[in-house]
C-alpha cells in the first residue's frame, strides 16, 4: 500500500494554514508547527492584560475582492456573511468634511457615483480622480516600471488635496508604505481587483469576531498542530526533509521572511542540477533583501458606549502633535454583544515614528486626536484603559523593483509560503492565503 505523503508546515499564519487545509483536502497528511501559542500568525487573538480581555494583535480590514479568503471560509463551513460585517466602500473623515461612498449600482456606475457625489472634493479633483481610474483601466492596469505611487499620481496631475484626502490613505492602508516610496504597480493591482472590478469587490469586510476565531481555529481536526514549538533546523535528504530531526516527505516554510532565510541558510546547497548552488544563493538573497514596516493598533476601553456615524472613519495625521492615527474603528458596531462593547481601535500604519516614545503620552495624544476630530459626533466618553500593540514586521516595504521569491525553492521537497512571496499583491492577508494554496497545489502535483 502506498504511503500517504506527510508534509510539515512551519508557521501557522494565514499562509501556512491555507497550505495545510489544501493539503488535507488533497488527501495528504499535514502537521503544523507554530512558535506562538495561538494560530493566525500576524493576524491572531492575544490576551491584553491592560484591558483584561482578548483582543486582536491588530485591527484588520478585508475586501470583497479577497475571493480566495472567502472561498476558504466557505470550505471551513464559516459563512462570510456571519463572520464579517459587509459595507459598501466608504471613505469618511472623522470630522465629517470628506465622504466618498460607493452607490448600490453595478460597476463601474457604483464608483462613478461615489466620485460624483463625494463631499469635500472640488469638481476639478473629482474629474481628475475619475480620469485617472479610467486611464488606468485603458492601460490594462499597468504603470511605468519602477515608479512610486507619488510619482505616478503627479504624472497624472492629481492635486495635493486629492493625494492627501484619498490616495495617501488608500495607499498606506493597502501597502503599509508611504506614497513617496510605494510601488505604483502593486497599488494598481489593488485598484484593479477592488474598485476596478465588480461592485461587490470594493466592499469593506470588517471581522465580527477575533482573528483567530475568524477561521484559523477552525481548520480540520485531521491537521496536526504543535503550538509553542519553534523549529530550528531543516535538513534536506534525497527522500525527504528532516524537521528538527523528524522525517517528513516535504516541508513548507511559512514563517516570516527573516525566519525563513535563517532556516534555509542552514541547508547545504542543492546538488540536483547545474547552477543549483547559484539558485540557492539567489533565493536567499531575495529573502534577505526585504525591509519591514510596523503597524500599531491602539485599543481604547471607554467607560460608556459611544456611537460613531460609520464604524470606520479616517483620521487626519499631525505628527508634530503626536496625532499618528489614520483609521478609527468602533468595535461595538460589528462585534456580537456590541451594546456592551465600549472599545475603539486606532490604526497607525507605517508606525516607525512610534518607536521609543512614551506609551502614556502616545495614548494621551491620540485620544486627543479622536476627541478633536469627532467633536461634531458628540462628547467622547472617558478612556478607562488602553493597550498599544506594535507589530514590528507587519508587512514588507512594498517598494518599486522589489524582487520577491516564488513558492518553489531550489532545495528539493522544500517550498515557501507567505504574503512576501511573489503573489502580485502587497503584504495583505489575501496574498498569504493565495501563497499557501499555491505551495500546497505544487506539492500535490509533485506527488503524482
Amino acid at each position: 500500500m502506498q504511503k500517504t505523503p506527510h508534509v510539515a508546515i512551519i508557521g501557522a499564519g494565514w499562509a501556512g494554514l491555507s497550505a495545510a487545509v489544501r493539503l488535507h483536502d488533497a488527501g495528504l497528511q499535514a502537521t503544523v508547527f507554530e512558535s506562538a501559542h495561538n494560530l493566525g500568525g500576524r493576524a491572531r487573538r492575544v490576551r491584553s492584560p491592560a484591558l483584561q480581555a482578548p483582543i486582536d494583535n491588530g485591527q484588520h480590514l478585508l475586501l470583497g475582492a479577497y475571493t480566495e479568503t472567502l472561498a476558504l471560509l466557505h470550505r471551513l463551513g464559516l459563512p462570510p456573511e456571519q463572520q464579517f460585517q459587509r459595507c459598501r466602500l466608504t471613505l469618511q473623515s472623522a470630522d465629517g468634511r470628506f465622504r466618498l461612498k460607493a452607490a448600490p449600482l453595478p460597476a463601474p456606475a457604483h464608483l462613478a457615483w461615489a466620485i460624483l457625489a463625494a463631499r469635500g472634493l472640488p469638481w476639478r479633483d473629482k474629474w481628475r480622480m475619475a480620469s485617472l481610474h479610467w486611464r488606468l483601466r485603458q492601460q490594462r492596469w499597468q504603470t511605468p516600471v519602477g515608479m512610486t505611487v507619488l510619482q505616478w499620481l503627479r504624472e497624472n496631475r492629481q492635486s495635493e488635496t486629492l493625494i492627501g484626502k484619498v490616495w495617501h490613505p488608500l495607499c498606506i492602508a493597502a501597502l503599509n508604505t508611504p506614497v513617496d516610496q510605494a510601488c505604483a504597480q502593486l497599488f494598481a493591482h489593488v485598484l484593479r481587483d477592488s474598485t476596478g472590478a465588480q461592485a461587490w469587490a470594493s466592499d469593506l469586510l470588517i471581522p465580527r469576531t477575533d482573528l483567530s476565531d475568524l477561521w484559523p481555529d477552525h481548520i480540520p481536526a485531521g491537521i496536526a498542530r504543535h503550538t509553542g514549538q519553534t523549529i530550528r533546523q531543516l535538513e534536506a535528504q534525497e527522500d525527504g526533509v528532516l524537521v528538527d530531526g523528524r522525517p517528513f516527505d516535504a516541508a513548507v516554510v511559512a514563517a516570516n521572511a527573516p525566519a525563513a532565510a535563517r532556516l534555509l541558510s542552514s541547508l547545504q546547497a542543492p546538488k540536483s542540477a547545474t547552477g543549483a548552488s547559484d539558485a540557492a544563493a539567489g533565493y536567499l538573497a531575495q529573502l534577505q533583501a526585504f525591509e519591514f514596516l510596523p503597524i500599531a493598533t491602539l485599543t481604547l476601553q471607554l467607560d460608556a458606549p459611544w456611537r460613531l456615524p460609520f464604524p470606520m472613519l479616517m483620521l487626519s495625521e499631525d505628527a508634530s502633535r503626536g496625532h499618528y492615527g489614520q483609521w478609527l474603528f468602533e468595535r461595538s458596531r460589528f462585534i456580537p454583544g456590541g451594546d456592551d462593547n465600549t472599545m475603539l481601535s486606532i490604526v497607525i500604519s507605517n508606525a516607525g515614528l512610534l518607536a521609543g516614545q512614551d506609551k502614556d503620552e502616545l495614548v494621551r495624544a491620540m485620544t486627543e486626536q479622536v476627541r478633536e476630530q469627532t467633536r461634531d459626533t458628540g462628547p467622547m466618553p472617558a478612556v478607562q484603559s488602553a493597550d498599544l500593540i506594535v507589530e514590528k514586521r507587519a508587512t514588507f516595504a512594498a517598494t518599486p523593483g522589489l524582487r520577491r521569491p516564488g513558492n518553489r525553492t531550489p532545495w528539493p521537497r522544500i517550498w515557501c509560503a507567505g504574503d512576501w512571496t511573489d503573489t502580485g499583491y502587497p503584504g495583505v492577508l489575501e496574498g498569504a492565503v493565495i501563497s499557501g494554496r499555491r505551495a500546497a497545489e505544487d506539492i500535490v502535483s509533485s506527488q503524482r
